[in-house]
């Protein structure tokens, strides 16, 4: 689907111009995938606790950089204006937000009713490591979050005998909420919130 990331960048001025009411929302972003993966750069929405949207609900106090952040992981039907706002929410709070782009990076519109995307665990490591390079952001105070199919994926990122297993850098905490119930008995890497009804 060469229209996503065409849908991805339209969804989010959607979000953008909805939600700011005169000041503008996060960054559409393009960074590194991990060296061993297809694309070579993934998608993504960055909203900072100190600009934009997130900056002007945010209180002010008491907190400067570097600050912890959080890796967004969507549901299947992609990164939406609801990804987007979960993202400047968090900004609100004093936290870095990168929402990644796992599906229109790599050209798909959604995978709804399909196998998932096996390769949102590890984009959500690509994030770890491009967040933790930049200068306002704390790297030892990284979490993750999903939904639905995302939820699944973080659980898959911070098991110890599936994704974690192939990197050094760890998240410092976890939550899925409405994630897949696959996975089996499982040793996390950091402390997990699961959230089911």
């Amino acid at each position: 689907m060469r229209n996503a990331p065409r849908i991805f960048v339209l969804a989010i001025g959607l979000a953008a111009s909805l939600g700011a009411a005169g000041g503008r929302a996060g960054s559409l972003i393009e960074f590194p995938n991990l060296s061993d993966r297809a694309p070579a750069k993934l998608l993504g929405y960055l909203a900072r606790p100190d600009a934009g949207l997130s900056g002007m609900l945010g209180s002010r106090s008491n907190s400067a950089a570097p600050y912890p952040a959080v890796v967004i992981l969507h549901g299947c039907s992609g990164i939406s204006s609801h990804s987007a706002g979960i993202a400047d929410r968090i900004g609100s709070w004093r936290y870095v937000a990168l929402t990644v782009d796992s599906l229109g990076s790599r050209g798909i519109a959604n995978v709804c009713g399909g196998g998932g995307a096996p390769e949102q665990a590890f984009d959500a490591y690509a994030a770890l490591r491009y967040l933790s390079q930049l200068d306002f952001v704390d790297p030892a105070r990284v979490a993750v979050l999903g939904q639905s199919m995302g939820g699944s994926a973080v659980l898959y990122a911070v098991d110890r005998e599936l994704a974690a297993q192939y990197f050094n850098e760890r998240f410092r905490a976890a939550i899925a909420y409405y994630p897949g119930c696959g996975i089996g008995a499982a040793m996390m890497t950091a402390p997990t919130l699961v959230l089911m009804r």
